[in-house]
């Protein structure tokens, strides 16, 4: 795969899988049936609110065009959340495809991921040279 195509690839799953995340985190906030299904999952209402702000602020991460360090700990943070929010529902009894929605998702965040790092290869984190790109 040559580099523009990576490029194509990595903004596109990078996009599709913010989008998902900040649309529900903006729903966390403002729709008051997720509130009944974050205490069905065993969660209290807080986690609800401290989940959307800490998912849009990776978003915000995740966007940013610079390489820096936080993008690293935005990944590993939205891949726990996916697992834990799998674990979650497979332990409240959830039907399968609750189970298997959040896997879904962690598979479009690892697609993102692979190409984020084929794109930074090579490359380390320096603040001087990111002030251009």
């Amino acid at each position: 795969m040559n580099l523009t195509s990576a490029r194509w690839t990595f903004w596109l799953t990078t996009t599709l899988f913010c989008a998902a995340m900040a649309v529900s985190a903006v729903l966390y906030l403002t729709n008051a049936g997720f509130k009944e299904r974050f205490a069905h999952l065993g969660f209290p209402s807080y986690f609800r609110v401290e989940l959307a702000i800490f998912k849009l602020a990776g978003v915000f991460a995740l966007l940013l065009p610079a390489r820096f360090p936080m993008k690293e700990w935005a990944y590993a943070g939205f891949f726990m959340t996916l697992i834990f929010a799998s674990l979650a529902h497979f332990e409240s009894g959830d039907s399968i495809a609750k189970v298997i929605n959040p896997m879904l998702t962690a598979v479009l965040l690892t697609a993102s991921y692979l190409f984020y790092r084929k794109l930074s290869r090579g490359r380390r984190y320096d603040p001087a040279v990111d002030k251009e790109n």
